[in-house]
């Protein structure tokens, strides 16, 4: 991995523990899905595998560095393989050239479809009730609307404008636009 990629690596990692921290002061970490943010930059911005490395990296950082997700109940589990789908899908269809749009909304599809089987199959492994399937398209989707919104609103501007002003665009080094 290449010495910029590793380096935008770190900081969304650093930002998805940072983020949740700040947003839970004021109590809007499960309204407006802090952590998610640095891990979907990730995959849109440095591809799909340096995505994927965020998106499993920080829930697990970030819970054993401030305990938050919690491992039990497995929280930080289910948001490791929800927010590494997020980032492996995220760059691997832009990567594609898809439509930013188009993949973001099919990332967050597919990290609550993997989350539902995970968790499915992982939470009577804790003594847990399963949750049904679509759970994570219904109930959670609705706690987490605002953020989902938020997200879809807010992430695609900022890509554009950070592929604008960085060095990071899909993989290529290119030097600052002037």
């Amino acid at each position: 991995m290449a010495t910029r990629k590793l380096t935008g690596c770190s900081l969304f990692v650093a930002l998805g523990i940072l983020l949740p921290m700040l947003f839970h002061l004021f109590g809007l970490g499960k309204i407006f899905l802090p952590m998610h943010i640095p891990v979907f930059l990730a995959g849109l911005l440095l591809g799909s595998r340096e995505g994927l490395l965020v998106g499993t990296l920080t829930p697990l950082l970030s819970s054993l560095l401030t305990g938050m997700p919690p491992m039990v109940p497995p929280i930080a589990q289910l948001m490791i393989f929800e927010l590494g789908t997020y980032g492996y899908v995220s760059g691997k269809t832009r990567e594609k050239g898809m439509n930013i749009y188009i993949s973001m909304v099919l990332a967050m599809t597919a990290g609550r479809t993997v989350t539902g089987i995970v968790g499915w199959g992982l939470l009577p492994l804790f003594g847990l009730p399963r949750f049904p399937l679509l759970f994570p398209f219904t109930t959670s989707l609705v706690a987490g609307l605002p953020g989902v919104i938020m997200q879809i609103l807010v992430l695609p501007p900022l890509t554009f404008a950070l592929e604008r002003a960085t060095i990071y665009i899909q993989g290529r080094e290119h030097e600052k636009v002037g």
